[in-house]
């Protein structure tokens, strides 16, 4: 895992949907280096290009060796498989920060990444993704829900603070209503 500077962290990011993108964008403006992101299909590749110019397109078990923290927006849907099988895969690592984006899940979603000793937290930002860049300064009139154990709360609010957002703490049995 590379760090760049004291506080700033490598992330990957697996997903180059509409969210996936904007939010790498974000971080990377906040100081963090982008390691890689994930884009299967031709408009998510297009679309990883086109916002994230310099970042390489890699696959998903490479970008979590290279991330010390992982930025997953997948569809809801996909989210538990791909933890899981990441899980089972042996890719996760002790100490790796792992953040989901769905509305659906709060941390218990990433359950088998904690018990390889992941560090879990789940932003949703309350918007409308376009997936353009006009998101990125629209992230600074959203709110992101921000769910995560306590001791690791601070970090899922600094996070959405340097997204742009404000973080607005949402807990994990208050999650369904949320979503």
């Amino acid at each position: 895992m590379n760090q760049q500077r004291d506080g700033r962290l490598g992330i990957g990011i697996i997903g180059a949907g509409k969210v996936g993108p904007i939010l790498g964008a974000a971080l990377a403006g906040a100081g963090h280096a982008l390691v890689g992101i994930s884009a299967i299909s031709e408009e998510s590749k297009e679309r990883a290009q086109a916002i994230l110019p310099d970042v390489p397109v890699m696959e998903v078990p490479r970008i979590v060796e290279l991330s010390e923290l992982v930025l997953i927006a997948v569809p809801d849907e996909e989210l538990p498989d791909l933890v899981n099988g990441l899980a089972v895969a042996g890719v996760w690592q002790p100490g790796q920060i792992v953040l989901h984006t769905s509305a659906q899940f709060g941390v218990e979603v990433l359950q088998p990444a904690v018990l390889a000793g992941v560090i879990p937290l789940a932003l949703h930002p309350a918007m409308a993704f376009t997936g353009t860049s006009m998101d990125i300064a629209r992230l600074a009139d959203c709110y992101i829900a921000v769910t995560a154990p306590a001791p690791v709360l601070p970090i899922g609010q600094a996070l959405a603070v340097e997204m742009g957002g404000e973080p607005v703490v949402i807990s994990e049995a208050q999650r369904p209503q949320y979503a």
